[in-house]
């Protein structure tokens, strides 16, 4: 933890790390995430935390809002693009207390939250963030 800057990185910073991370994912996946919307907020609203049935904001790191491609229908019209979303002080206090590297906790996460947009298991995303590396 020792290479760690003294300044907490702030939104913008973290959301530039998350658009890095799109950024490297295979062409293949990058095609169908152009309409998601990608944002970093400080932590989740009660709302999102009571959709996923989390109670403490500490423990969610990001949030895919939005009906994944394989249950979308051409007649789906919605209003609202789907959303991946990430909390940054969450993924901080991760970072802080593990020394896992910023960039690779918030690509993780970016990977795991694209992965519900694909309806992929838990063993796809992991390949797909291998891929990604």
């Amino acid at each position: 933890m020792d290479n760690q800057p003294t300044a907490l990185p702030d939104i913008a910073q973290m959301q530039a790390m998350a658009e890095r991370s799109l950024a490297r994912l295979p062409a293949r996946f990058r095609e169908h995430l152009t309409d998601i919307v990608l944002r970093v907020a400080d932590f989740a609203t009660p709302e999102q935390l009571g959709a996923v049935e989390i109670d403490d904001r500490w423990h969610l790191f990001g949030l895919y809002e939005g009906r994944p491609l394989p249950d979308k229908s051409v007649w789906d019209h919605s209003d609202m693009p789907p959303a991946i979303t990430l909390f940054r002080k969450p993924l901080l206090r991760e970072w802080q207390e593990t020394g896992v590297d910023l960039e690779h906790l918030v690509h993780h996460v970016v990977v795991h939250e694209a992965g519900h947009h694909f309806g992929f298991s838990d063993d796809d995303m992991h390949q797909l963030e291998d891929e990604a590396d």
